[in-house]
């Protein structure tokens, strides 16, 4: 293939928002081998490792493990890429090491199990950090494989359980975790955490965004603050054509924005929100979606359980189950993700009655 078709770079901002990035068209054997020679040079023969998702959260919590123990080796693991994460940190890993899984959640244990205990054989502690609903069965199964889980409350972020539940942190990631807090569960009450968050997103190694936070906790210094202003004229143009690509759904009695394209979801969930929708649905170019709430609809973890995905009641993502040849990712780039928006709908029309007490009721 001419690398010039899918080179990220000489896009236009209209074709950009209605294509997956560079990193999309890469072989999945092709990435998995280039993770492994980073995963290796980081962490072969490390005493501390920290498997986390590579978002602001998890990053924050890795820094914070760092910072306590002066090292922590970094393994990168998305939601779709934990059972790599853990086989990584068992490979490479010293045995007896200590090990600290963060801002991931298993939907089924049978789905990390083998990899789980290799880990736990070859490691001398695991602990595991959290803030996602857990299906309680998935919860005790992690437990019984010995290792220390940790779920956060509602009303925190994972880097909110690693300040609480290690020692000696210093109060910058303890403000750290607050502002990764204030993004995370979509408070929006920090200015910063949109920084935070966007620095995760943009900067080129995950490794320079934990000892940027790590060194200066929440307030980044002053040419990153620069490189995010350059960054945002993109993003601004992304969500606006991700905005005007909107429409309002309803769905027994619920006002549903939905639209598509390579956006900041949260932030296009916010104009639909401010439009009047009571939930938004971001479908991404790469076959993800975004789902977010407001205090009108709390349930995007339902929504999203329903359709290969799981969250929070105000935030959620899922991939629906519905790409199966390039044919298919060829209609839904030519269709705006028309097959993912109509089965995430339908997911909405699926979702119990809620009784007076919250609980689900069948329709």
């Amino acid at each position: 293939m001419d690398q010039a078709l899918i080179d990220d770079s000489t896009l236009g901002i209209e074709r950009k928002s209605l294509l997956p990035g560079t990193g999309f068209f890469l072989p999945d054997d092709v990435e998995a081998q280039r993770k492994d020679r980073e995963v290796a040079e980081r962490a072969t023969g490390a005493d501390v490792l920290v498997v986390a998702d590579p978002d602001a959260d998890g990053l924050a919590c890795a820094a914070t493990v760092r910072e306590v123990f002066g090292e922590a080796a970094l393994i990168p693991a998305g939601p779709h890429e934990l059972e790599d994460g853990l086989e990584r940190a068992a490979e490479y890993g010293e045995p007896g090491a200590s090990v600290f899984v963060c801002d991931l959640c298993p939907d089924r244990i049978g789905r990390v199990a083998d990899e789980l205990t290799a880990l736990v054989d070859r490691a001398g502690e695991v602990r595991w950090f959290d803030h996602h609903e857990w299906d309680p069965a998935v919860a005790d199964a992690v437990r019984e494989a010995s290792v220390d889980l940790t779920v956060g409350g509602e009303d925190e972020c994972t880097a909110d359980v690693a300040v609480r539940e290690l020692e000696d942190v210093p109060e910058r990631l303890r403000e750290l975790a607050a502002v990764t807090r204030d993004h995370d569960l979509w408070i929006k009450e920090d200015p910063r955490s949109d920084d935070l968050a966007d620095y995760a997103v943009w900067v080129e190694d995950d490794e320079t965004y934990v000892e940027t936070v790590r060194e200066h906790g929440p307030d980044l210094p002053a040419d990153v603050e620069a490189f995010l202003a350059e960054r945002r004229v993109e993003k601004e143009a992304l969500i606006e054509r991700a905005v005007d690509r909107a429409d309002m759904r309803e769905v027994d009695g619920l006002t549903v924005g939905v639209t598509y394209g390579r956006c900041s979801q949260n932030e296009v969930a916010e104009a639909l929100r401010q439009e009047g929708a009571d939930a938004a649905v971001v479908v991404k170019p790469a076959g993800s979606a975004s789902i977010r709430g407001t205090d009108t609809f709390e349930r995007c973890h339902e929504v999203a359980a329903q359709v290969n995905g799981g969250g929070h009641p105000k935030a959620a993502g899922c991939k629906p189950d519905i790409y199966d040849d390039v044919l298919d990712y060829a209609h839904h780039w030519t269709t705006q993700g028309a097959t993912a928006k109509q089965v995430i709908l339908d997911a909405f029309h699926r979702l119990p009655e809620a009784d007076a007490d919250g609980a689900g009721t069948e329709r």
